[in-house]
């Protein structure tokens, strides 16, 4: 094993520079202006996929984006397989101005890389490519079978991943998943997600009279549907941070007492979270503290909310439309379809005849849940100890990432969310950044799980 490290510490410039060129395709999936820069970065999978020997390696074009697929099967049918699945389209860099430097130029800075999808998710995607080469560079062979599924359409819903794995399902048979996309509890602190909240997204359409009015003329007699949609917003949760949505915590699986002393184990500062953040305290249910709330418990938030006059200056108007969009996260055992159609009728059931309203209802995903014993797990904790020096913690995250369920579901596996990021290196926004230090600890992370899966595999009765 220690070869295999040597191997990764005297190629880690190497490794560097080939992440740089990676991170300079722009492969931006919801401008259809990018879809050739897509295209271009599931090339350069395949090429670093054929330069290992993988088999069956090919961009599988789907109506959207295609899916790269590659497998190295020479372990043997007795050894585990591991299915590793990551994204390589990123989010748009805009704000462009607010970017220290080009989004698409990685910039190093105290040791970190600045560009758009170094931690989400290209450099951390690029880990296992590298770990994988570390170890068939020092000892010929992988000890374990592996596959991997990397898709360009992540960050606008992954539309044509879940049809792709139903028609595909004996392709993509294993043991586990291995995924790098989420974060480590914090700089230095190697943690384990075995959570994850799913997600139900609204949109909410509020239509009053045929045209925007006068609001001089008009206003007291018709009625705004501005105000109506802040009066529908109000209701939705209490002033106790509970939401009032009639049924919205029938499925909610509270907490095992094993789960809450994880949780106590994490080493969590909310004033140093508060001051992170820039606001004056916290606030979320009652009955939990923050680390619960942000990943444990169920949460309702608005993304978006237009109406009326945006430009500068005044405009005395009684707008015609008013609209908001709305996130709900969710936790074992809710489900997203079930949540929507609760959503759809108390929404409905506030709205005043004054208005006509109209729900739509985007993507969602379910939540999902690792027993933190499956030994896939129990591997990964070591190899983080024994790159990290520590003990990994384990934790829940607030995000989703929907094909973790869909994995469960379709292929009946868990997933191991082996994360290397933090979550303060401005994922989705501007400047964001990765460890170049954990970029080359994750190589060797991952490197040391496939080496240590097998005396993990539980025996057969």
């Amino acid at each position: 094993m220690a070869d295999v490290q040597n191997y990764i510490d005297a190629n880690q410039q190497r490794f560097i520079e080939e992440l740089f060129h990676f991170l300079r395709i722009p492969s931006i999936s919801t401008d259809d202006e990018y879809k050739k820069d897509v295209h271009k970065a599931a090339e350069f999978i395949v090429g670093k996929l054929n330069e290992l020997g993988f088999s069956k390696v090919q961009i599988h074009p789907t109506q959207g984006h295609p899916i790269v697929y590659g497998e190295y099967l020479h372990a043997g049918n007795n050894k585990p397989t591991v299915l590793i699945y990551g994204h390589y389209d990123v989010q748009p860099p805009d704000p462009v101005e607010l970017w220290d430097n080009p989004p698409f130029e990685p910039t190093v800075k105290d040791n970190k890389v600045y560009a758009r999808g170094s931690a989400d998710d290209k450099g951390q995607l690029y880990i296992h490519i590298k770990s994988i080469e570390s170890i068939l560079k020092t000892n010929g062979e992988l000890p374990v079978n592996v596959k991997f599924i990397l898709e360009g359409e992540e960050e606008i819903g992954s539309t044509h991943l879940v049809p792709f794995i139903k028609e595909h399902k004996n392709l993509l048979s294993c043991d586990m998943v291995l995924i790098s996309d989420t974060a480590m509890f914090a700089q230095d602190v190697p943690s384990i997600t075995y959570g994850l909240r799913g997600l139900t997204y609204m949109e909410i359409l509020l239509t009053g009279p045929n045209r925007d009015l006068h609001s001089g003329v008009y206003g007291g007699a018709v009625d705004n549907p501005a105000n109506v949609l802040c009066e529908i917003i109000a209701k939705l949760r209490g002033e106790d941070g509970r939401i009032l949505i009639p049924g919205f915590y029938d499925k909610v699986k509270p907490l095992t007492d094993e789960e809450k002393e994880e949780y106590r184990r994490l080493p969590f500062d909310e004033s140093e979270y508060e001051k992170d953040l820039g606001i004056a305290e916290v606030k979320g249910e009652k009955g939990y503290f923050t680390l619960e709330r942000a990943s444990a418990r169920p949460s309702l938030d608005v993304n978006g909310l237009w109406s009326g006059y945006q430009g500068q200056g005044a405009k005395t108007v009684l707008p015609a439309k008013a609209g908001a969009k709305v996130s709900m996260r969710l936790v074992p055992d809710q489900d997203p379809k079930e949540i929507a159609q609760l959503f759809r009728d108390y929404v409905k059931k506030l709205a005043p005849k004054t208005v006509t309203v109209e729900i739509v209802e985007h993507h969602g995903g379910h939540p999902s849940v690792v027993d933190i014993n499956f030994y896939g797990i129990q591997a990964a904790a070591e190899a983080f100890e024994h790159v990290y020096g520590k003990k990994p913690l384990f934790s829940r995250e607030g995000g989703s990432i929907p094909i973790v369920a869909d994995f469960q579901k379709i292929l009946g596996v868990d997933s191991i969310l082996m994360g290397f990021s933090l979550d303060s290196d401005a994922i989705h926004s501007p400047n964001e950044h990765f460890s170049l230090t954990d970029f080359v600890r994750g190589i060797k992370t991952s490197a040391h799980f496939m080496q240590v899966l097998n005396k993990y595999v539980p025996e057969k009765a």
